[in-house]
């Protein structure tokens, strides 16, 4: 009768084991959408069933943005829930409007699907957001309010930065 616990104890040790590893490994399912899973810089937010991460704004290319351009934008949206949901639109105080376009830059009216349990790339060379006629200067790091709208989880605001540009090679402060 005492091998019974014992061997009890070693199977659900193993179990947990198992278990543990699986997480760790990133194996184990849709889940588990985590940032340390990503390893991307950007912005992330979460609203209702909606996971949104590496939200940026496309780095500048030969000088900051100016006044008057259109500026692209990328996120990731991972639909957690059960039921599909969609992007139906964004806004930033920073622009005149911010278009939902596909990857030749025309706009989607009708937003941009998010399917239960998939993850949906917003970006360069596929669907992404694109801000019009921004209305002050955005250098690479800069932050701005932003606010995306789903149909089903509803709108969420955060700030997004404008991701720093390779090209700058301002001296560090430490040297």
């Amino acid at each position: 009768m005492a091998a019974l616990p014992v061997l009890w104890r070693r199977k659900t040790l193993s179990a947990y084991a198992l278990a543990v590893a699986l997480a760790a490994s990133g194996c184990g399912g849709d889940d588990d959408f985590s940032l340390p899973d990503w390893g991307a810089p950007g912005q992330n937010a979460r609203v209702g069933d909606i996971m949104i991460r590496y939200a940026h704004v496309a780095e500048p290319r030969d000088e900051p943005w100016q006044p008057g351009d259109d500026v692209p934008a990328y996120v990731w949206l991972y639909n957690m829930g059960g039921e599909d949901d969609r992007l139906v639109g964004a806004s930033t105080p920073n622009a005149a409007s911010v278009d939902v376009v596909d990857s030749d830059g025309k706009e989607r009216a009708d937003g941009v699907s998010l399917p239960a349990h998939k993850l949906v790339e917003l970006e360069r060379g596929k669907n992404h957001l694109v801000l019009r006629d921004v209305r002050e200067t955005v250098r690479g790091g800069d932050f701005m309010e932003f606010t995306l709208r789903f149909e089903n989880a509803g709108p969420v605001t955060f700030d997004i930065h404008a991701q720093v540009p390779v090209y700058d090679e301002s001296p560090s402060p430490t040297g």
